[in-house]
Parts: structure tokens; C-alpha cells; sequence
């Protein structure tokens, strides 16, 4: 009987000698799974690994702090800037990238609960992936449940946005996956999504405009054909900023 190579261990790839970013990269492309900077990759990373990548992502700051002639060695400021700028990357700000979503119990609507219900605002952070510059806004989330919709805790509104905004990311992409995901999750009759966010590439950078912000919305079922509905959800909202 032949018997199955057992899976290669963390520990086993990396004495292969290839860097762990390389062995993430190959699982998604054998698996021919995209990994864009606002993708979710936490099926491909193995427990272990962040830790194995937060050295690696260490060890290329470190280069790009001597590269920008930074003299880190002698710096008492920067002497471990690149560790902590790693971990903030890889565990904090991008955290969406490299875990799962969060774990949402849902409830079926027993009471048959059919208003307009508004969860905000949710204030959100992200990094635009032009530049890796800060996103800071808020979120409001409106649905319309029906008697078969699922129900979830307020709070996990909040949580799933977290998520999702954890990646470098466009702001109206963004808005798109928290929509999918919330649809997806509750399949309610309507869904409503308004962001409105400061982006630090434009306030930092560039024309540096500090009072500039974007604002889009993402409006299914029937929040789109209902302008009436549509009209009392951004009326409720505007009462609320």
C-alpha cells in the first residue's frame, strides 16, 4: 500500500530555504486564488506562519530604513522601528488580510421584524493602497429585514466592517465587500451601506487638503427601488453627523 507523504510543516518549508512570503504565494497561485492587496488570505497562511512572515517583513523594513539612509544602529528612535512597523502591517492595520472572519452568531427573526433598522455611525480605519496612507471615516449600515432574514448582534456590524477595512484599499471597493459580506450573512429585502472618510494621501500628501472627504454608497434590493425608503435612510443618517 503506498502510503501519503504527510503535509510539510511550517518549520519544513522554511528549512527548504525558500522566505515564508514564497511559500504563501505558491499555495494561492497552485491554487489559483487571487491575493490583490484587499484580499482576504487567512486560508493560505498555516498556524505559525504570521510569525515566520512578521521576521521576514522585519528584516525588508530594516533594509528600507537603511536604503532612506536612516542609521538605525545608532538612532535610539529607530533602533526597532522596522519590528514595529512589521507588526503594525501584518498584525494590526492589514490584520483582514491574514484572518478569518470574525465568528457572527446569527439568530433567525423570530418577531418577523420588517423595518428600517440603522447600525451607525461606525468609525473605520484603512490604508488607501496607492500609498499606504491612512483612511479614516465612518460607516452607516442600513437593512431591511424580512421574516426569513438572519439576525446578528449590533455590535457584529462593527466587527465585520473591521475586517473587511483592514486591507489596503480603495474606499468604493471597500464599501462593495462589506455589502457582499453583510447580504451574504443576513440576506435581508434591502441594504444600505453609506462611508464617509478622510484619505491622509490627499491631507499628507500631494495637494494636502486637510477638509476634503469622500463619501459613496452602495444601495441593494429594495433601497433601489424604493426612493422613498432610500430618502428616509439618508435623512436618518444626516440627522445623526
Amino acid at each position: 500500500m503506498l502510503m501519503q507523504a504527510p503535509t510539510p510543516t511550517p518549520a519544513a518549508e522554511s528549512e527548504a530555504g525558500q522566505p515564508m512570503s514564497v511559500v504563501i504565494r505558491q499555495r494561492l497561485q497552485a491554487a489559483r486564488k487571487r491575493f490583490h492587496a484587499n484580499d482576504n488570505i487567512a486560508d493560505f497562511v498555516r498556524p505559525g506562519e504570521l510569525e515566520a512572515l512578521l521576521d521576514e517583513v522585519t528584516g525588508k523594513m530594516q533594509a528600507v530604513l537603511d536604503s532612506m539612509v536612516i542609521d538605525t544602529a545608532h538612532d535610539h528612535n529607530t533602533d526597532q522601528t522596522a519590528r514595529r512597523v512589521a507588526k503594525m502591517y501584518l498584525k494590526e492595520v492589514f490584520a483582514g488580510r491574514y484572518v478569518h472572519a470574525p465568528a457572527i452568531t446569527e439568530f433567525p427573526n423570530a418577531e418577523h421584524l420588517n423595518e428600517l433598522m440603522i447600525v451607525g455611525p461606525i468609525t473605520v480605519r484603512s490604508a488607501c493602497s496607492h500609498h499606504l496612507c491612512p483612511v479614516i471615516g465612518q460607516i452607516w449600515i442600513g437593512v431591511l429585514p424580512n421574516e426569513h432574514t438572519n439576525v446578528i448582534g449590533l455590535s457584529k456590524y462593527a466587527r465585520l466592517a473591521e475586517w473587511v477595512m483592514g486591507r489596503p484599499q480603495i474606499q468604493e471597493e471597500a464599501v462593495v465587500q462589506l455589502a457582499d459580506l453583510i447580504q451574504d450573512k443576513t440576506q435581508p429585502d434591502g441594504l444600505a451601506i453609506v462611508m464617509e472618510a478622510s484619505h491622509y494621501c490627499m491631507a499628507w500628501r500631494g495637494v494636502k487638503d486637510m477638509d476634503s472627504r469622500m463619501i459613496n454608497s452602495v444601495m441593494r434590493g429594495v433601497f433601489l427601488k424604493d426612493s422613498n425608503l432610500r430618502r428616509e435612510f439618508l435623512s436618518l443618517i444626516s440627522r445623526g453627523k
